[in-house]
């Protein structure tokens, strides 16, 4: 059995926003979505950078952190001022102090960012691999695109488990064969790990996306437009 192998079952929210950092010109407009999505009640954000550039990578990833930690720093003086006067919360987000930032493939900048956990691919290391260098405590995910992936995830020490593309997506350049929702509900039949759908989901078709027995849904493109406003509507969706 390979180390680590006692995996805490995991709690994940209904929504994994994906922040895609080939779709933004600037660190600046990266940092500005993210936090739309934060405030929105996004608690799990996922960093993606293909670009393999590692300094530009580090550099965004931290400037994420330290934005990160910053809003859950303000929420919590709002929450202790308000219960110190008496006060109600009001506007204050609860979930600022909760948010965990996932790092794409890479699990070196994963603890040079101090983020908690990683996703990695069929091309990248293998989780066992990645869990080595990681540790038992950060979270860990595997893409998979087919049941016999899947079932090869399932006997690792992956804390959750990916499956898409559900729908046809413009996410990536050489998607694999779409499976649909019949392809989230075998692969929900063969893995008791929590269950991430994601390639193609939108705000029209998520609830049909966890009803075929998805955990949680993770969206790029539908959160670009207006971020806030459609994260918030995701979020109502999925209840």
């Amino acid at each position: 059995m390979p180390a680590f192998a006692e995996t805490k079952q995991l709690d994940l929210p209904r929504l994994y926003c994906i922040v895609d950092a080939a779709l933004f010109s600037t660190s600046t407009k990266l940092l500005a979505f993210a936090d739309e999505l934060v405030r929105a009640g996004c608690v799990l954000l996922q960093y993606r950078n293909k670009s393999g550039n590692a300094r530009v990578m580090l550099a965004q990833t931290r400037e994420l952190k330290v934005q990160i930690t910053s809003h859950s720093q303000v929420s919590q003086n709002q929450r202790d001022s308000a219960a110190g006067s008496g006060q109600a919360l009001g506007h204050t987000n609860p979930s600022l102090n909760s948010v965990r930032l996932i790092m794409n493939d890479r699990p070196d900048l994963c603890l040079a960012a101090d983020f908690e956990g990683v996703h990695v691919g069929q091309d990248d290391l293998s989780p066992e691999s990645v869990r080595k260098i990681i540790g038992p405590d950060r979270w860990l995910g595997v893409s998979t695109h087919n049941p016999e992936q899947l079932q090869e995830a399932d006997l690792t020490t992956a804390g959750y488990v990916a499956i898409g593309p559900v729908f046809a997506t413009s996410s990536k350049e050489n998607p694999d064969p779409v499976i649909g929702l019949e392809g989230v509900r075998r692969a929900r039949a063969l893995t008791r790990k929590p269950l991430v759908a994601i390639g193609g989901i939108t705000r029209a078709n998520a609830a049909s996306v966890i009803d075929a027995g998805a955990d949680s849904v993770a969206v790029i493109s539908d959160l670009l437009l207006e971020p806030r406003k459609s994260a918030e509507e995701f979020l109502r969706i999925l209840g």
